[in-house]
């Protein structure tokens, strides 16, 4: 759980959307074509992806279909976790990334790259449109203090530990604290005596299965190269989540560490980190059919979740998010409009909310116009039929699902106002800084085994380097316009179900939208908390009772918030406390009921999946689209204008066929995307792209609209991913860039003049 409730309400993190961003594709369908999705005259039906996001170590059950497929390294080595090639596939903390050299050069995506450019960015030096490249190590650029590189060391199941004898626990409540209690005495021991591991608590199967996941956590991590927003970001919103695109979605870091190769604080003095593996660039082109891997860190997916669960997002969750998306990019597009400074700093939250407002109408369309919802009930039916046909399983299963049903409605009753709390402290920074200001002083004097997870000591430096990363994107104008556009959203809701905050905001008068916007207003006049220095230092010593005596309204506001943030957070802990019980019952059914063989949903952990380079047919009355895209075409796309203003240089070389060794010979020009029939989702953008040798063959970095609803249910024949070939990514650093020092430590070699 989130150190605050407030900002991660249970209900809003079941339903996490997935985020990718802008990427490529191309069309061309070959007419009357009716084959299988993929495949060539005369050739037999492809290979059909039964998706899957698979943990390290149930590669192993896989081995005998990637042999089929083309594998050529061990299988062995892809069930482990510091071995080549996983080893050298890294988290960013919602990217993933991978080392490309001995030297902690990184790979990931362009928009992974948006933070770390707006930090560097100011209205003289807008890196987020011009991109960035550094001449020299000494130029590469801090991405800033909350960047994090974090290589996966060990995987450690910790089931037993964490779960045994919970059955006895009769509270939900307690039931979950007991839990919560053993998972840190397991993070506390891993970490205790190496400053320099990460550790955490995952859990898969609805909670029935636990890992200890033991990482090396890096903390100075630089800009290396990164193209013009034109070239990674190509086709913008118009292009995202379709297919054809043509984006150049890739961007390269360095992790940096002390002498000894050890992680430190950021320090001029430090020295590039030397990783155990890196990945090496393919040594042969890759071709439709193709076996390709990708490894990586998705975030969520929900196909281990219940009908009532599908029914909720789809009636209440979706929508709220659309309205809320909408509305807060329609605001900070006006506000920027004529800002060149606050544009800066809005930019990252625009393109991610962007990001997500089109994921998630994608999710209702497939959920209902596709109709996945009724098929994911229809499911559930025939699981629930099977429970019942059997004693055995009866006895085993029975009841699992009528129970998460009664627990999910238990929720509703609180949901909006909940959601609303939620929103409103997440819309409003600055509230938001006063709310974890108050939670240290809460949490500070107590024993650090006592405290809430994210306010342990392990983290007080977390706490803080956010409230310094938080002073390069804040802005008065943009923070109090979000805030009051959340208590709008809040104004609108029943009575009953308002947060008490828009009461204090109002001071005891009538709750109107002028009167809380005029005390909004009045809370940014007064506060000294737009000052980073000062929440620092409150931050690391403030008591409550000092905090209680503050006469500084933000603070004030958050201390009202504080009982409502417990209330919160006790009905989640329950809630996750009955859970821990009931979910690993329906999931174990599941799991037998398909036959034994089941990925987990993605959680954030490192996982594997594969499948073939591949086109489909988008809808039935289509034929089916090649899976890759050229040169020429970005060319033909070009306009001038954003978000298809390609880079002249760019331009100039294609038309001057400066192609170098980068020419597909089955295509006769340079590829810039491919597709493939891999199952990916949030967290994957940046993913390594593998080959059957293990070779890098690209990044992956978007999925395709027509399949966003394959977070709930993976749709073979339609699920595609987007990946941005590696051919692409070295002739813009060979011939429109000018990178190539990053090439040539890639181990490519520059050879366009």
């Amino acid at each position: 759980m989130s150190h605050s409730s407030l900002r991660s309400h249970t209900l809003l993190a079941l339903f996490a959307v997935s985020a990718f961003a802008p990427g490529c594709g191309s069309e061309r369908p070959q007419a009357g074509d009716t084959r299988p999705p993929g495949s060539e005259p005369g050739q037999a039906a492809p290979f059909e992806n039964p998706g899957g996001m698979w943990m390290p170590e149930q590669m192993r059950q896989h081995k005998d279909q990637l042999k089929a497929l083309g594998l050529e390294i061990d299988p062995e080595s892809l069930a482990d976790p510091t071995a080549s090639p996983l080893g050298a596939v890294v988290s960013l903390g919602g990217c993933s990334a991978s080392f490309v050299s001995p030297d902690g050069l990184i790979a990931t995506n362009h928009h992974c790259s948006t933070r770390a450019l707006q930090y560097n960015s100011t209205p003289e030096q807008d890196l987020l449109t011009n991109g960035y490249l550094a001449k020299s190590r000494a130029e590469e650029r801090w991405a800033g203090p909350t960047a994090r590189v974090l290589v996966t060391r060990a995987f450690r199941d910790v089931t037993a530990e964490v779960r045994r004898g919970i059955e006895a626990i009769q509270g939900d409540l307690e039931r979950y604290e007991e839990i919560e209690k053993r998972k840190k005495q397991l993070v506390t021991a891993c970490e205790e005596g190496r400053p320099e591991i990460r550790c955490s608590i995952a859990e898969y199967f609805g909670g029935g299965q636990v890992s200890l996941i033991e990482q090396l956590e890096i903390k100075d991590v630089r800009i290396v190269y990164v193209p013009q927003e034109a070239i990674g970001n190509f086709g913008g919103d118009i292009d995202n989540w379709r297919w054809p695109r043509h984006t150049g979605d890739f961007a390269f870091f360095r992790a940096y560490v002390g002498k000894d190769n050890r992680p430190a604080a950021h320090a001029e003095d430090n020295v590039p980190y030397r990783p155990a593996h890196h990945l090496k660039l393919a040594s042969s082109p890759l071709r439709q059919g193709d076996l390709v891997m990708v490894a990586g860190y998705p975030g969520t997916t929900n196909r281990l979740r219940t009908a009532a669960e599908v029914e909720s997002a789809v009636s209440w969750l979706y929508p709220k998010r659309v309205s809320f998306y909408e509305e807060s990019i329609a605001l900070l597009e006006e506000l920027g409009k004529n800002d060149p400074a606050l544009r800066i700093k809005a930019e990252p939250t625009i393109q991610g909310y962007a990001n997500y407002l089109l994921k998630t109408r994608g999710l209702l369309d497939g959920l209902v116009q596709g109709g996945l919802a009724k098929e994911k009930a229809k499911q559930e039916g025939d699981l629930k039929a099977w429970i019942d046909a059997d004693p055995e399983r009866k006895a085993a299963y029975g009841g699992a699902i009528e129970q998460i049903a009664a627990l999910h409605a238990g929720q509703r009753e609180t949901r909006d106002h909940d959601a609303a709390v939620s929103e409103i402290v997440s819309s409003a920074r600055l509230l938001d800084a006063a709310v974890t200001l108050v939670r240290m002083a809460e949490e500070r004097p107590k024993a650090d085994a006592e405290r809430e997870a994210e306010y342990q000591q392990r983290n007080w430096e977390r706490l803080e380097q956010a409230q310094a990363s938080l002073q390069k994107s804040y802005d008065r104008a943009i923070d109090r316009s979000t805030f009051k556009l959340a208590t709008r959203r809040a104004l609108q809701l029943d009575p009953k179900d308002r947060p008490a905050l828009l009461e204090a905001l109002a001071g005891g008068q009538a709750q109107t939208e002028a009167g809380i916007a005029a005390a909004i207003d009045a809370l940014y006049e007064k506060t000294a908390l737009e000052d980073a220095a000062t929440r620092i230092q409150l931050l690391k010593t403030a008591t409550l009772e000092e905090l209680q005596a503050s006469r500084d309204p933000m603070i004030r506001l958050a201390l009202e918030l504080a009982p409502v943030d417990k209330a919160i957070e006790a009905r989640d802990k329950a809630y996750a406390g009955a859970m821990a019980l009931v979910k690993p019952r329906f999931v174990e059914a599941l799991r037998a009921h398909r036959g034994g063989l089941l990925a987990p949903d993605a959680n954030g952990t490192l996982r594997v999946t594969y499948g073939t380079v591949r086109g489909y047919r988008p809808e039935a009355d289509k034929a089916v689209v090649r899976p890759f895209t050229t040169l020429s075409e970005v060319v033909k796309k070009s306009t001038g204008e954003a978000p298809f203003n390609t880079p002249s240089t760019l331009l100039e070389a294609a038309r001057e066929k400066r192609f170098g060794p980068y020419v597909d010979k089955d295509l006769g020009e340079v590829p810039v995307c491919f597709l493939s029939d891999l199952d990916i989702t949030n967290g994957n953008s940046g993913s390594a792209t593998l080959n059957a040798r293990g070779e890098l063959v690209g990044l992956a970095f978007d999925g395709n609209y027509e399949a966003m609803a394959s977070d709930w249910l993976f749709m073979p024949s339609i699920t595609r991913t987007i990946h941005v070939d590696h051919r692409y990514m070295e002739w813009v650093m060979d011939a429109v860039s000018g990178a190539d020092a990053v090439l040539k430590e890639m181990g490519g070699k520059p050879a366009i003049d």
